[in-house]
């Protein structure tokens, strides 16, 4: 018999995707213990298991996953091979779609680009407290992405406008701002794409209480303190527009105590996604204000689904006792903001449950 640690390690599969297909009466265990509810696997399902996560991994729907696990191991071989036949019609459909829009994208960012203008001017100048930098950064640094497929994600976004320094950071499934403010500047709008080693090395040199002087010229960027300084190229690419990503109506709002949520949190309960590849909290906001997990079988038209792992980085980020969480439907966004300064916030995209 092999334990669920054995066969996610041999399969491919992660252990809360085996956990799920169980429930799902796709990949049963052969015995789970009736004290311990620990599941064991005979030597030969981990052959089903392999072909299951090849199957997942190719976007095949659960429903046809069903009815070729089932037909594998029998003597009906031609349903299998109907089923990865029209499946593999699908993916073939499904790109050929997506290659006509993606074509007609393009022709509208080469319109687009040639009447644009980036956010960028020959010089700024302007000094900012080193603690709100400092603070401003740890806030927003777990964000960043680390996908060399988007390179304009791969740094901190500085927009500067005002007499506020924003740092912006997104790997596409989740994003923080944080604001600074700052002296010096005449007001208009300057963006840069700082890049995550220069970021991270401005960072170490934020130590001290008093001001920091900031420094853009064209695609360069410096930050001097102390006869110190990091300076380096900015990336050359244009960030998203992240105004456009924030929440525009607030939702369900619940203030919670991080140590006893980060508590429920780890020992709680969790589901699987549709990849099965990550831990998900189901969370819901009570009548009263006051934040939940939902357990498994309870079916809540509120309830949303979150990546663990990214909402306990977002309340570390969150660096207070106490923070905000805001809910809305399930297909929105889930903000983390601080109670004292709503202008810095964390922004989490849900997870689609398996139905």
């Amino acid at each position: 018999m092999r334990s669920i640690g054995e066969m996610a390690r041999d399969s491919g599969l992660g252990v809360s995707a085996l956990r799920f297909y169980d429930r799902a009466g796709v990949l049963v265990p052969a015995w789970v213990d009736p004290v311990s509810g620990y599941r064991w696997y005979e030597p030969e399902q981990l052959e089903e298991a392999r072909l299951l996560a090849r199957l997942r991994r190719s976007g095949m729907p659960l429903a046809d996953v069903r009815l070729v696990l089932a037909s594998w191991s029998g003597a009906d071989t031609d349903l299998v091979r109907k089923l990865l036949t029209a499946h593999l019609r699908r993916l073939e459909q499904g790109l050929s779609d997506a290659r006509g829009e993606f074509s007609a994208l393009r022709a509208l960012l080469d319109h687009r680009e040639n009447v644009m203008t980036p956010l960028r001017i020959a010089a700024v100048r302007l000094s900012v407290a080193a603690p709100e930098l400092a603070a401003a950064l740890d806030t927003v640094r777990f964000a960043v992405s680390t996908d060399p497929e988007l390179p304009m994600l791969c740094g901190v976004l500085f927009d500067i406008e005002g007499e506020s320094l924003h740092v912006v950071t997104t790997d596409r499934y989740r994003m923080a701002v944080a604001r600074a403010g700052v002296a010096g500047h005449d007001g208009s709008r300057v963006q840069v794409v700082v890049p995550t080693p220069l970021a991270d090395a401005m960072r170490a040199l934020l130590d001290g209480e008093g001001p920091v002087r900031l420094r853009v010229d064209g695609d360069r960027v410096t930050l001097e303190t102390g006869g110190r300084q990091a300076a380096g190229q900015c990336l050359d690419h244009d960030f998203p527009d992240y105004r456009r990503l924030l929440p525009r109506v607030p939702g369900r709002r619940a203030v919670v105590e991080v140590a006893a949520f980060r508590e429920a949190l780890e020992s709680g309960p969790v589901r699987s996604g549709e990849s099965g590849a990550h831990d998900l909290s189901v969370l819901r906001v009570e009548d009263g204000g006051t934040m939940t997990l939902c357990p498994e079988g309870v079916e809540d038209p509120n309830r949303v689904a979150v990546n663990r792992e990214f909402l306990l980085d977002a309340l570390t980020a969150g660096a207070g006792d106490r923070l905000i969480v805001e809910l809305d439907t399930p297909t929105t966004p889930i903000a983390i903001r601080r109670p004292d300064d709503e202008g810095t916030f964390s922004i989490l995209m849900p997870v689609r449950l398996e139905d």
